[in-house]
């Protein structure tokens, strides 16, 4: 269960209290298991200032705490402190990345048959798509509604999620898709085949959480030997 401790302190001295959690980042380097750290000033008060650590777990979180350059760092923060900071210990029972869980939306919704109109819940009107084997990129909705369209007619499919890793307004999404060949797909006719392909896609979303844009990599020269349209 991952463990996230709460640092709340009062201080006037931001600045130095930054420089010394980049002393804290550089000494440990290699030694602490603290996987994300945030510090936060009050909006409302300057001099309240919030830093959030997050671990693995609780064990491991007491395990950094036993660093001597923890301790070392530890004391420098109280001298920085106006007062004796207080700490919070949270086990996390829930930690959802909304921007990943609506990049599995739209795999989800391209695969399962749905209306596609409902496909305008999750993408931006403007929405910007990079796919290297089309000719130009795919900009709008109702290209994107026809891209998905084809891939419809061409094969029964379903994606399975690998891999995501969300940085900011970024979301990378490894994948793999399988399908059966039911219908035209490239001048392909129909072969009942059942075929599989490995693919890499990077959304990236606006501040309301739709997606305004995606890069694709994806393995079509295999997916096409499959089907025996080129040679392995």
């Amino acid at each position: 269960m991952t463990f996230v401790q709460i640092i709340d302190c009062r201080t006037s001295r931001v600045e130095e209290l930054n420089r010394l959690m980049d002393q804290w980042v550089e000494q440990t380097r290699g030694k602490r298991t603290a996987t994300h750290s945030i510090v936060g000033t009050d909006r409302s008060d300057a001099q309240h200032v919030v830093e959030i650590v997050e671990f693995p777990s609780y064990d491991v979180a007491m395990r950094n705490s036993q660093l001597p350059e923890t301790d070392r760092i530890f004391r420098e923060l109280v001298a920085l402190c106006d007062e004796m900071p207080t700490f919070t210990d949270l086990d996390v029972v829930r930690d959802e990345a909304l921007y990943k869980a609506n990049a599995r939306h739209m795999f989800e919704r391209m695969a399962d048959g749905s209306d596609l109109a409902l496909l305008d819940n999750l993408l931006a009107e403007g929405y910007h798509d990079h796919d290297p084997t089309n000719p130009v990129d795919t900009l709008g909705m109702d290209a994107v509604r026809r891209e998905v369209e084809q891939w419809r007619a061409g094969f029964d499919f379903a994606f399975t999620i690998e891999d995501q890793i969300a940085d900011g307004d970024r979301v990378c999404t490894r994948w793999t898709w399988k399908g059966t060949h039911v219908g035209d797909f490239m001048g392909l006719q129909p072969t009942g085949m059942e075929v599989t392909m490995t693919g890499t896609t990077i959304h990236r979303f606006r501040d309301d959480g739709k997606i305004v844009e995606g890069w694709w990599q994806y393995d079509l020269l295999g997916l096409m030997g499959q089907l025996g349209a080129v040679e392995s």
